[in-house]
C-alpha cells in the first residue's frame, strides 16, 4: 500500500516574537521558559503536528532574532528567513498566579523596504513549489495591507490555495488580492466593525455573505462553544462538536487555521476539512500551550464533530 506524501503548506509569517515567561516550578520555585512565539508560528506547528511538509518564511534580526532562530531549529518545519536589521519583538509574562500579567512587551522593529521585497520573493517561491498558503498576521510588526493583496493574488492566479487569518489592514488587503479560505472569529467580526443584529445567526450570515462579497471564495466564522459557520464552495453549513471545558482558548483559531489548510492540502472534502478544523480547534483549547495537541487525539474527535448543511441561501440573507 503506498504511503501518502505529507503536503506541503507555506505559511507567511513576517514577525515572529520571543516569549519568556515565569512558571512555578515544583515546590513553588520559579522557573523561566523561553519560547518562540507568534500566529504564523503556532500555525506552522499545528499543520506540521497534523503530517504537512511546513515551511515558515518570517524575518528574524537582532538579539531576540538569533535566540529564536535557535529555539525553531527545535520544531518541526522548515525555516525560510531573511534578515533584518532590527530585532524581533519579545516580552516577558508572569503566569505564575495562573493568569498572564505582562512585566515588559516590546515590539518588533519594521522591515525595510528591501527586506519586505526579499520576504515577499521567497515567499511567493515558497508557495508556487507548495500550492497552499497561509497568510498569518504580523504580529508586533506593522506591515502595509498591500504585500498581503500582492502575494494573495499572485498566489491565487498561478493556482495556490491561499488562506487567512488576518485583521485590520492585512485582512483588507488580502480580501482585495482575494483568497481561497479567510478563518475569522466572531470577536475578530466586531474589531472589523461588523454591527450586532437582534438575529445573532443572521447577522453573522450577513458578515460572511459580505466578506465573500470583498474577496473570500470561503469563509469560517469561529464561535467558541457555538461552535462554527462556513460558506464553502455557496454553500452555508454549521458546524459543532463536544462542549469541553477550555485550559486556554488562546491559539484555538489558529489550530482552525492550519487544519483546514491541511485538509485542503490533501484534497479532503469540504465536510471532513470543516471537522478536521473544528477538532483541531477543540483540542488545542483544553490545553495550556498554543498550537498544540496531537494528531491522534484531533483525528479521534474529528469523528465527533458535526457538520449540517443550513437551509439558508445567499440571496436570503
Amino acid at each position: 500500500m503506498r504511503v501518502a506524501e505529507p503536503p506541503p503548506v507555506v505559511v507567511f509569517a513576517p514577525s515572529l516574537i520571543l516569549t519568556v515567561t515565569i512558571e512555578s516550578g515544583s515546590g513553588g520555585a520559579p522557573e523561566l521558559h523561553l519560547h518562540a512565539g507568534g500566529q504564523g508560528l503556532w500555525v506552522a506547528r499545528m499543520a506540521a503536528i497534523l503530517g504537512a511538509r511546513v515551511t515558515l518564511c518570517t524575518a528574524l534580526g537582532g538579539e531576540s532574532g538569533h535566540v529564536l532562530a535557535g529555539l525553531l531549529a527545535g520544531e518541526e518545519i522548515d525555516l525560510v528567513s531573511v534578515t533584518s536589521m532590527g530585532s524581533n519583538g519579545s516580552y516577558v509574562h508572569d503566569r505564575r498566579s495562573g493568569e498572564r500579567t505582562p512585566i515588559v512587551e516590546i515590539a518588533g522593529a519594521a522591515l525595510s523596504r528591501h527586506e519586505l521585497d526579499d520576504l515577499y520573493g521567497k515567499t511567493l517561491l515558497a508557495a508556487l513549489r507548495s500550492g497552499t498558503l497561509i497568510l498569518a498576521g504580523p504580529q508586533d510588526r506593522t506591515i502595509a495591507g498591500a504585500i498581503y493583496a500582492r502575494l494573495a493574488k499572485d498566489a491565487r492566479e498561478n493556482d495556490v490555495a491561499v488562506i487567512a487569518d488576518l485583521t485590520g489592514e492585512p485582512l483588507a488587503g488580502a480580501l482585495a488580492g482575494g483568497v481561497t479560505l479567510l478563518k475569522i472569529s466572531e470577536k475578530e467580526l466586531q474589531g472589523e466593525g461588523f454591527p450586532a443584529t437582534e438575529d445573532q445567526l443572521i447577522g453573522q450570515l450577513r458578515a460572511i455573505a459580505l466578506l465573500h462579497e470583498r474577496g473570500a471564495r470561503n469563509v469560517i466564522l469561529s464561535r467558541g462553544q457555538a461552535g462554527a459557520l462556513a460558506l464553502v464552495d455557496g454553500q452555508l453549513h454549521e458546524v459543532t462538536g463536544p462542549r469541553l471545558t477550555a485550559a486556554d482558548r488562546h491559539g484555538t483559531g489558529d489550530s482552525m487555521t492550519a487544519a483546514a489548510a491541511v485538509g485542503i492540502a490533501r484534497g479532503l472534502t469540504p465536510h471532513d476539512w470543516l471537522a478536521l478544523a473544528t477538532s483541531a480547534g477543540t483540542v488545542n483549547a483544553t490545553r495550556h500551550g498554543l498550537g498544540t495537541g496531537t494528531r491522534g487525539e484531533i483525528e479521534q474527535l474529528r469523528n465527533l464533530i458535526h457538520v449540517r448543511t443550513l437551509p439558508h441561501t445567499m440571496r436570503e440573507i
